[in-house]
């Protein structure tokens, strides 16, 4: 397979590949430690995501108490590739538990984190420097006025903001327009078959104001592999969400449903499960790029062979069927069969026509490379 296709993210002229290596398990430590991976392992991974043409990595202060960021520094200085790729990472989770401004998301914290992740990662500029979580106290004000500072000062390229309400990341991409400050360019998002909540608010919010939505967890957390299944009290299988008998939460019929469908649908196309899971996902509106993780090279292969291949439309709208969720309260009144009915009965309407705005692209159609 080849990512020798990037695209623009959000309203920028950063390019970007459709699929982002996640490094969340790069280190054996903190939170995440009990499915981190070596130096040694994670170099085999970083390596073949750069042969395969991928240049969009995704890291944070928070993952594996700081080893992440500190193997991805080693990474890229052994192989030289620092200015090639767009490295992401986060700041926002505590780093000194009991220090109030030592997590957060106040401009003390922020810039803290930033000196922190540079010499971590052994550079001296982030390219996509991202509010990792909402606090509900910080005045967005300050966010995006430090954002501004840190990339005048130059230790960031482009700011960004994840797992935010969406009339958060309106009011910090509002208030920086209005101000003649840095923009937001990206939005981080959990999204997936089994979690479309983001469609509901964020994914229109973002193709409005410039956001390039960048999608975590496309498999929901594994259970979208097909390698869990239902037991009497959670779920079987081998893996995170096996371990623990139930991942934390219960699954719906409607979601065993919509993995039967899965399945049928991965069975037609004669590629696995995970991959059309994946491949839903990048390629839905709005979304810039899906995050993909792996525990070997092998399996980034098979991650990455995720967009070898087109999701018919057929197919894709019985994953959307299945995968539905009805709106509700007032968002039933967004829907088109009810503005059909109410809003502009007897006419047919819409934003542009189809042609307007063709894709642009920099590549000849027949290209593979």
């Amino acid at each position: 397979m080849s990512m020798n296709h990037y695209y623009l993210l959000g309203r920028s002229g950063l390019r970007v590949s459709r699929l982002a290596l996640g490094t969340m398990n790069f280190g054996t430590a903190g939170f995440h430690a009990a499915y981190g991976k070596t130096e040694e392992e994670a170099r085999a991974i970083f390596r073949r995501y750069l042969e395969a043409g991928g240049n969009f990595v995704d890291t944070a202060d928070f993952y594996t108490a700081g080893q992440s960021e500190t193997i991805l520094g080693d990474l890229m200085a052994e192989a030289k590739v620092r200015d090639r790729v767009v490295l992401t990472t986060k700041f926002t989770n505590s780093v000194d538990p009991g220090d109030p401004n030592a997590g957060g998301n106040g401009r003390k914290h922020m810039i803290r984190a930033v000196e922190a992740s540079l010499r971590r990662l052994r550079t001296d500029y982030i390219d996509l420097f991202l509010l990792h979580t909402w606090d509900r106290i910080t005045p967005v004000e300050e966010v995006v006025r430090t954002f501004d500072d840190l990339t005048r000062a130059g230790k960031i390229r482009y700011a960004g903001l994840s797992d935010v309400p969406a009339w958060y990341a309106a009011r910090a991409q509002s208030h920086a327009e209005a101000n003649s400050l840095v923009p937001m360019v990206g939005l981080q998002l959990p999204y997936s078959l089994i979690d479309r909540t983001i469609e509901v608010e964020h994914v229109p919010m973002g193709r409005e104001l410039g956001l390039g939505l960048t999608a975590w967890s496309p498999l929901g957390g594994g259970f979208l592999t097909g390698k869990y299944r239902q037991a009497d009290q959670g779920l079987a299988g081998e893996g995170r969400l096996g371990e623990t008998g139930s991942s934390g939460r219960s699954y719906t019929d409607q979601e065993w449903r919509l993995l039967a469908t899965l399945e049928g649908v991965a069975a037609k196309l004669g590629v696995t499960m995970a991959q059309v899971a994946v491949n839903w996902v990048a390629t839905q509106p709005g979304i810039a790029s899906a995050i993909v993780g792996a525990s070997s090279a092998a399996q980034l292969d098979a991650n990455l062979a995720a967009l070898d291949f087109e999701l018919p439309a057929e197919l894709r709208a019985e994953l959307d069927e299945a995968s539905a969720v009805p709106p509700r309260s007032l968002y039933q009144m967004f829907t088109p069969a009810y503005q059909s009915w109410l809003v502009t009965p007897g006419a047919k309407v819409a934003d542009k026509p189809a042609e307007y705005a063709p894709v642009v692209r920099n590549w000849t159609a027949d290209a593979t490379a």
